[in-house]
């Protein structure tokens, strides 16, 4: 599923940018057999007139799954290294192969991997490994 997961956030990115500047694709989660959730957000603001837009850019997909746009809300989901470098300081839940459920705070986030401050350790962990990652809305 991770690999499908990637393939169809690619697709989706893509064209979702090429059809509306500015609109940056954080996130797909497939949620479900035929459904998956896009996560979008853009420099002034989500609201629900562009997730239709986005919606409607994403017309090909409807015969085939269920989807749904939505805002990053608070539990922001973190994927690409920019993402990590936004959220230095600031307590992560990430989920890898080997570990289910990972929260801590993000002490550095490089070019290859991200590094997060637990209870117990510090640890590195490349980001091709990041199954979900999302900031903990501590509101």
């Amino acid at each position: 599923q991770n690999d499908r997961e990637r393939q169809l956030y690619r697709e989706v990115s893509q064209r979702v940018s090429a059809a509306i500047p500015g609109v940056d694709v954080l996130a797909l989660e497939i949620t479900g057999n035929e459904r998956f959730r896009v996560y979008v957000d853009h420099p002034a603001g989500v609201d629900h007139a562009l997730c239709e837009r986005v919606t409607r850019v994403l017309r090909p997909y409807l015969d085939r799954y269920t989807l749904d746009v939505s805002s990053p809300g608070l539990a922001r989901p973190l994927r690409k290294p920019a993402h990590f470098r936004q959220a230095v300081g600031q307590r992560v839940a990430l989920r890898t192969p080997e570990r289910k459920r990972l929260r801590g705070e993000v002490v550095d986030a490089g070019e290859r991997a991200v590094r997060v401050r637990t209870d117990t350790e510090e640890i590195e962990i490349p980001y091709e490994q990041i199954v979900r990652g999302n900031l903990i809305d501590e509101g």
